[in-house]
């Protein structure tokens, strides 16, 4: 039997079903998000932590906010690494599945942004996969792309700071997901104005 056959009724978890009943209407909220991860290999590493900020009607809601670690301890002992930082910081800390439970229930219908956002987007799919879900369903935009479409640049890409050097967007003194997902919020309302989207 294919397998889009065997999974059309199969018994999703309530919150992604609660998650998918969203998308019956379009949202006007993005939702700039950053993950930290281990690593790029979406298969062997894990997401160590969240940050996400909502952008309406051109504004960063600061207080539309979310930000969570996750205690990995079994991989970071597995493979000798230490994120001390993360785990004694005051970000809320909660177990992967929640963390993921938690993070699609704030971002509802929203249109993602971030940076590599296709990167983020597939580690969140593959731990949806684990916890027997659907994929991800949002739309999502992506500032490196944006950038290098109003450049018309295809040969070269641009980390996270060369874009906020190139824009003068000021660096946070702390590094965590939800700085990036602050300078990524303020570099998509540039972009977006330059690029005429939306206006």
């Amino acid at each position: 039997m294919l397998d889009w056959l065997k999974n059309i009724n199969k018994p999703y978890p309530e919150f992604y079903k609660n998650y998918v009943s969203k998308f019956e209407k379009k949202s006007n909220r993005f939702v700039a998000l950053s993950i930290e991860t281990t690593g790029l290999n979406i298969e062997k590493d894990v997401i160590l932590s969240f940050g996400a900020i909502g952008v309406v009607n051109d504004t960063i809601l600061v207080g539309d906010s979310f930000e969570v670690a996750i205690p990995q301890y079994k991989y970071l002992h597995d493979n000798g690494i230490t994120n001390d930082f993360l785990m004694e910081s005051s970000i809320p800390k909660l177990v992967e599945p929640i963390a993921i439970e938690k993070l699609l229930e704030f971002v509802g219908n929203s249109t993602l942004v971030g940076h590599r956002i296709n990167f983020d987007i597939e580690m969140l799919n593959m731990v949806l996969s684990k916890m027997e879900c659907g994929r991800i369903k949002n739309e999502a935009l992506d500032i490196e792309v944006m950038y290098r479409k109003l450049h018309d640049i295809t040969d070269k890409s641009f980390s996270l700071d060369e874009l906020s050097s190139l824009f003068k967007v000021p660096k946070a003194d702390r590094i965590s997901a939800t700085d990036d997902a602050y300078s990524i919020a303020l570099l998509f309302l540039k972009l977006k104005s330059r690029l005429g989207l939306w206006n």
